[in-house]
């Protein structure tokens, strides 16, 4: 079934638009505290006064962040001058801001695709840069990285390797978690060097489909994605998952220290004990090669859910 999907994607992806992670004001996820006004722009739409905002005039490097949820949503590269009294930028991190039409029925909303917080509106058609698009956007709803404290911040990230069936569904649930900083999928654990989809699926590569999982582990655990791992897919199965079968599809964590082995083997005996026969291999990590370009946030740009992968509660 996979197959006729990926045959299917070469020739339809880009006319999806790019959809938003979920979203949970309910207190499931933990989210920044809020002032007054800020609860006025992000939470109620509201629009901070013109030639106020922190951000206004301001052009250090660095990244511009969530303020509610720290999600990354713009770089001081693609912010400029437009005098209109509000932060501007011409583009976005790829994923990160969610277009929708506004309450008034004329124009376009923008919202951190993470936590669904107000960012302003965009606008296009102005000619300010090449790009002719300008994000204009309140202070209150972002908060600013320096450069360096951001390099500082991605050199604590740590990284897990999984491979679970289908690495669409893999990456679409596990991008989902806290915590998560980038998800890409790709090849681990064969014998072959620089794998590619068609070589992985019909020649004995022994590849699985893998999803490496950059994480900030003051936010999340390593154990915390192993356990959403092992929720969003059947460990029991033995090379397949759902429909799709086959050795590249096979149930696989990839460890690089031995405390990551250790929380691995301590799950799965946590599951063994909760009565399921659990298939998943624990190997240790020797190199993983980036899948092909339409093949990441696959389901992002599709704009629908996994086919083979659902989330049950296992522990």
């Amino acid at each position: 079934m996979k197959h006729i999907l990926y045959t299917l994607t070469l020739f339809t992806l880009g006319m999806f638009p790019t959809y938003s992670h979920s979203q949970n004001h309910n207190g499931m996820q933990k989210y920044n505290e809020l002032n007054p006004e800020e609860k006025h722009v992000i939470l109620n739409k509201g629009t901070e006064a013109p030639f106020t905002g922190k951000y206004n005039k301001h052009y250090e490097k660095g990244t511009y962040v969530c303020r509610q949820c720290n999600t990354p949503l713009y770089h001081s590269s693609d912010k400029f001058k437009s005098d209109c009294g509000w932060p501007s930028f011409d583009d976005e991190i790829e994923g990160a801001v969610t277009h929708k039409i506004d309450r008034d029925g004329r124009r376009t909303e923008i919202i951190c695709a993470h936590c669904k917080g107000h960012l302003g509106h965009v606008f296009l058609g102005e000619g300010y840069t090449n790009k002719d698009t300008r994000h204009c956007v309140n202070s209150l709803s972002l908060k600013f990285i320096p450069e360096e404290k951001n390099a500082q911040q991605k050199s604590k990230m740590e990284t897990a390797f999984v491979a679970g069936g289908c690495f669409w569904g893999v990456e679409h649930f596990l991008q989902k978690v806290k915590g998560v900083v980038s998800t890409t999928v790709g090849y681990s654990g064969g014998v072959t060097d620089n794998p590619d989809y068609r070589s992985v699926s019909y020649k004995n590569t022994r590849h699985a489909e893998t999803v490496k999982v950059v994480f900030d582990p003051t936010i999340t655990s390593y154990e915390a994605i192993l356990k959403k791992f092992f929720e969003i897919h059947d460990p029991t199965q033995v090379n397949r998952q759902g429909p799709d079968k086959g050795s590249q599809y096979r149930s696989e964590v990839f460890y690089e220290t031995n405390d990551q082995q250790k929380v691995a083997l301590g799950l799965i005996k946590k599951l063994n004990e909760n009565g399921y026969t659990v298939a998943t291999k624990v190997t240790r990590f020797k190199a993983f090669w980036d899948g092909e370009d339409y093949h990441q946030d696959y389901y992002k740009k599709k704009g629908s859910l996994p086919y083979c992968h659902i989330y049950t509660p296992r522990f």
